[in-house]
């Protein structure tokens, strides 16, 4: 009987996360300032515990007791800026992890390597 307590208790804990939870959290709705299209970018944690227990009891009844929890975190950490089809990401924070660093270089990167495909094929000719 605990089992199918424990999965109800997991079951609401799981249906109230998904609530808090969605892609519109990590990317924000895009805002255009001044012909600058801003789309926020956030970094999402999130924790999730559930347990319970059977008790012994005089009267024969099965008892019961458990509970669950969740939380969310949610830090800003760039923006995605596009202006004339340029595409760059400005970093809110200082203490961006190796991943971020990279992903925050990627657009720069890219026109990087395209410079260099251009020099290659200029050299060709």
């Amino acid at each position: 009987m605990s089992e199918n307590n424990i999965k109800g208790i997991l079951d609401v804990t799981m249906e109230k996360l998904r609530g808090m939870i969605n892609a519109d959290i990590i990317t924000g709705a895009p805002v255009v300032v001044d012909g600058i299209t801003l789309i926020p970018v956030s970094r999402v944690s999130y924790g999730l515990a559930t347990g319970g227990s059977d008790f012994p009891s005089k009267t024969g009844k099965e008892l019961f007791g458990g509970g669950g929890g969740a939380g969310v975190t949610v830090v800003p950490v760039a923006f995605v800026t596009i202006k004339d089809g340029n595409v760059k990401m400005l970093p809110i924070y200082n203490d961006l992890t190796t991943v971020e660093k990279a992903i925050s270089m990627a657009p720069e990167l890219v026109d990087k390597a395209k410079e260099l495909f251009k020099k290659d094929k200029n050299n060709k000719e």
